[in-house]
């Protein structure tokens, strides 16, 4: 870790524990130069990070300060319930309802999936793209047919490897965004009739390809703070022998939990004993907010047993419609779905992506895109415990972009949904995150949008409405 990042982190967890308190002045970069003997320069650097995160505010002529964060988080929702037998997925309709709503410029995108595309290197993004069609050599648009394009895959597994873990670019299939590779997996490793689990609440992507595919869904008790339930697991797996299981560990969708890593090791463990294959939704992996990225399941994965799925859409390049799964043993089955349904993801955005991913670009983007998120959250956190009613309780992710919000008892959020959309804003009710009729009172909200001034107006209208909406 660099000396700068250190210091920040130093202070950082004073802030958090209250050893440094809202208001107070932090020492001058002279000051705290001389007492912990850093350049001045780091020190610069140490408090320019804290700023973008919130943390501190500069004052003109003045210095740095502690910035006012939340001095009460609101409390987490609790840990949901497991269902004890398997349900048909008829969520279809509602899905289309919602999402349809998203789509609109106008609105308010606090329902969207996805965050603001002003965060992402746009320009950046277009001159790789000229600079790889301008040399494209013709002979690839064959060539890079399924599994994808060599350099691509190359280029991702780098990143693992920087990360620690060895993938390497003959195990990875590139597809169009991680919604193909996850429905690909999931098709290899089951028949129609079959059983898969799902978190509780799970993103409704899940639902609708179970649906689409005729598989039944079983759910199991979620924790906002530590993932699925691995006692509840177990159970499922022994009783009801499941043919899969489709699972997010980081910076779940969407409650924003993150499954420690000594639980996603007891989870792969768990599931190679019972020969359950995992597919593993890891699109938000690069979004964390701590020193260092949290890793996958398949990182503990030694027998191929987890198909791990990853995307370019939700941190740099959602229009590009480009992902890429690790199948493990199921590699061979899953390059076949993919030669035979849309045979390739796009030759001129697979080139760019590997043209942009030689510079040292892509992670200076991710840093500057996490620094705004971090912020972001707490905003909105304390948006939601100014406007919305007593006894909300709300998420605190570590990475992502949702709050998973649970309103009191009896409010209707399909109902807000609803109300909302007529004053120009757009949630996610929690009925689309289920298979069952669960959730009528939660909503999922997107803070990846901060350049929308019409947030914080849209969240006080959003209080308000919730209130006419409840018990």
């Amino acid at each position: 870790m660099t000396l700068y990042k250190a210091y920040a982190e130093d202070l950082a967890e004073m802030i958090e524990r209250g050893a440094l308190k809202a208001g107070q002045r932090m020492p001058s970069v002279r000051e705290a130069s001389r007492h912990r003997g850093l350049s001045v320069v780091t020190v610069l650097k140490a408090y320019h990070w804290l700023e973008a995160r919130g943390l501190i505010v500069a004052r003109e002529r003045s210095g740095y300060y502690v910035g006012s964060r939340p001095q009460a988080y609101p409390p987490q929702p609790a840990a949901s319930r497991s269902a004890t037998v398997s349900t048909a997925v008829k969520k279809g309709d509602l899905i289309f309802e919602v999402l349809d709503a998203v789509q609109k410029r106008v609105v308010v995108p606090l329902g969207s999936a996805f965050p603001s595309p002003l965060l992402f290197p746009l320009q950046s993004l277009y001159r790789s793209l000229n600079r790889s069609v301008r040399h494209l050599d013709p002979w690839r648009t064959v060539t890079d047919l399924a599994p994808g394009n060599w350099e691509l895959r190359r280029q991702i597994s780098l990143r693992y490897h920087i990360d620690g873990m060895e993938i390497a670019p003959d195990e990875l299939v590139i597809t169009d965004g991680a919604m193909e590779g996850l429905n690909l997996c999931l098709q290899a490793v089951t028949r129609p009739g079959d059983a898969v689990v799902i978190e509780s609440p799970t993103f409704y992507v899940a639902l609708q390809a179970l649906e689409r595919l005729g598989l039944r869904a079983i759910e199991v008790a979620t924790h906002p703070g530590e993932g699925i339930d691995l006692a509840e697991l177990e159970a499922v797996l022994r009783q009801q022998r499941p043919a899969a299981c489709w699972l997010m560990p980081n910076f779940q969708n969407p409650t924003g939990a993150l499954m420690p890593d000594a639980r996603k090791e007891q989870l792969v463990s768990l599931l190679e004993r019972y020969r359950v294959p995992m597919i593993e939704d890891d699109v938000y992996g690069e979004l964390y907010y701590a020193s260092t990225r949290p890793k996958p399941a398949k990182a503990f994965d030694r027998s191929g047993n987890v198909l791990h799925c990853s995307s370019f859409s939700k941190c740099l390049a959602p229009g590009y419609r480009i992902g890429w799964t690790a199948p493990g043993r199921h590699a061979a089955a899953v390059r076949r779905l993919k030669l035979g349904t849309t045979l390739s993801a796009a030759i001129p955005s697979q080139l760019a992506l590997a043209n942009y991913l030689e510079g040292a670009g892509y992670d200076r983007h991710l840093r500057r895109l996490r620094d705004a998120l971090f912020v972001e959250r707490d905003a909105m956190i304390n948006a939601i415990r100014e406007f919305f009613p007593r006894g909300t309780r709300v998420t605190r992710p570590e990475g992502g972009y949702f709050l998973w919000v649970e309103l009191p008892r009896g409010t209707d959020s399909l109902e807000l949904h609803r109300r909302a959309l007529r004053q120009g804003i757009s949630i996610a009710p929690g009925a689309i995150f289920s298979a069952r009729d669960r959730y009528a009172h939660c909503l999922r909200l997107n803070y990846g949008h901060p350049q929308d001034r019409r947030v914080l107006r849209a969240l006080r209208t959003l209080g308000q409405l919730a209130l006419d909406c409840g018990p």
